[in-house]
């Protein structure tokens, strides 16, 4: 009995490849093609054509202090806009590499176990529990 065990808690099980389910909700689907698009080259050409359109309107709107209204709205609107979907797309991809980690490291546990019958089953017996621990003090720090 592992000192998990002993003090009661049970440990959840990765998420194995055939646990996690393709669908997304539409916000995902939605922050996932968003967060592809504007890392492309060309949104951040248009980004810079933008800019240059902007600078030289500053003889047609006469007013400086309108004139860099216009660019700081626009720009804070789409830099907070996109920090939320790019906030959701990252989120998800930190927890995708957690589940494959703990599954990872739950394979190595369960294979080291299976050869403790071969070799020294004390010095794998530790090994696993130090295994088993560590991950288990990542789950706790990532919640």
């Amino acid at each position: 009995m592992s000192a998990e065990e002993a003090a009661g808690r049970k440990r959840p099980r990765p998420h194995m490849p055939s646990d996690v389910t393709p669908r997304l909700s539409v916000f995902d689907r939605f922050a996932t093609r968003a967060a592809m698009l504007v890392s492309r080259a060309w949104f951040f050409a248009c980004c810079v054509l933008l800019v240059l359109l902007w600078a030289p309107s500053v003889l047609l709107i006469g007013n400086i202090d309108t004139w860099q209204l216009i660019i700081n709205t626009a720009t804070t609107i789409v830099t907070f806009l996109l920090v939320a979907l790019l906030q959701n797309t990252q989120t998800r991809n930190d927890a995708a590499t957690q589940d494959k980690l703990n599954a990872i490291a739950e394979a190595m546990a369960e294979l080291m176990t299976h050869t403790a019958d071969i070799h020294d089953r004390r010095e794998l017996r530790r090994s696993v529990r130090e295994l088993r621990d560590a991950v288990g003090l990542e789950d706790e720090e990532s919640a």
